[in-house]
């Protein structure tokens, strides 16, 4: 049985052990960036329907690396908000070179 989380600090440092592989978390970070790319892209400079492909390349991207990599269900099924919050902050992490510790603190 899955176990259900109260509160969103409750459920970061699984979110983390659910992403325990670093090609897991890479690939979702070019799916996050691309994603990114796309909506200021498609808000910006256009065409608008651009902004359809946003969650389509983030969650390709993403769950393709739970089916292959992880073997592991993806959160967003269960946690879709704290999923996707998660996958900013483990992105911004990334970028920032502040991961190691978070990882630490979650037992990976």
């Amino acid at each position: 049985m899955e176990r259900r989380f109260a509160t969103y600090d409750e459920f970061w440092p699984h979110y983390l052990r659910e992403h325990a592989r670093p090609a897991t978390r890479w690939v979702h970070l070019v799916g996050t960036v691309i994603a990114i790319g796309l909506l200021l892209w498609g808000a910006l400079v256009g065409p608008l329907w651009l902004l359809v492909a946003v969650p389509v390349a983030g969650y390709a991207f993403a769950w393709g690396s739970h089916m292959l990599v992880e073997r592991n269900r993806p959160a967003t099924f269960t946690y879709p908000v704290w999923s996707l919050r998660s996958d900013f902050r483990m992105a911004w992490l990334m970028a920032t070179g502040r991961l190691g510790a978070e990882l630490r603190r979650a037992g990976l």
